[in-house]
Parts: C-alpha cells; structure tokens; sequence
C-alpha cells in the first residue's frame, strides 16, 4: 500500500478527504464531512488529549467507550477515527450523535494512521510551549 505525500508544510483537510486517505468508514456524523482539521491527536490517555489538544483537532484512538466522546466534547474536538477497525457501542454512538461529533473507523493502526495524516499535512498537537513533558 503506498500514500502520496501531498504537502509537509501544514494544511487543512476536510473529513471527506481524511475518510479517504484512511480508507475509514464513516459511522456517525455525515453531515459534517466538510469539516476541516488543522492538527490531529493520536491517544489513548484521556488526559494527555484534554493536556496537548488543539481545539478542533481530530483524535484518533483505539478506545471506543463513551469517554472518548465526553473527552472529544469537552476539548471541542472535531471528529474522533477509531483504528484497528474498531466500532463503538451504541451508547457511544448516540452520545456522539447528540453533541454532533463525527466517528469514523480505520483498519490502520495508530502508529499509521497518525503518520499518513502527518504526510498529507496535518500537524500534530504540539505539547504545551515551553513546558516539558513529565517522565
């Protein structure tokens, strides 16, 4: 399987189009696959998305419980990919339907999900400026 690298330098992409280069299905949300993301998140520690994210950013993870949508909704993130092909519940689902965030699966894994995104543009969610990281 090979990605074009479309730009390095940073852009927005609209959902449809990181749909597309995923090869994700869309499981709730298909209004808004003209929303646009500028930074991404690839977590599955809660606190380190509400910590490091973007408002507007996209989340990619592989938990599917109800969390990750009340973390999404508090963060005022723009859509959440689950990888690995994983599907959420229903409860998740229809949380997600309520506060009009947009789920999608990929069968990638994080680790490629999160690079093919980086290589068509996306920036990742910088760390807090001038704060180190706590080991």
């Amino acid at each position: 399987m090979s990605f074009v690298i479309h730009n390095r330098g940073g852009r927005s992409l609209k959902l449809y189009e990181v749909q597309q280069v995923l090869g994700a299905i869309q499981i709730c949300g298909h209004h808004s696959l003209e929303r646009e993301v500028a930074t991404a998140c690839g977590a599955d520690l809660m606190s380190d998305v509400l910590a490091f994210t973007k408002d507007g950013a996209l989340l990619l993870t592989g938990l599917t419980n109800p969390q990750v949508v009340r973390t999404a909704d508090v963060g005022g993130l723009s859509a959440i990919i689950f990888v690995r092909g994983k599907i959420p519940s229903k409860d998740t689902t229809e949380m997600a339907k309520e506060l009009d965030i947009p789920l999608f699966s990929t069968p990638q894994t994080l680790f490629e999900a999160c690079g093919i995104l980086f290589a068509n543009g996306l920036k990742p969610c910088p760390p807090l400026a001038g704060k180190p990281v706590e080991k």
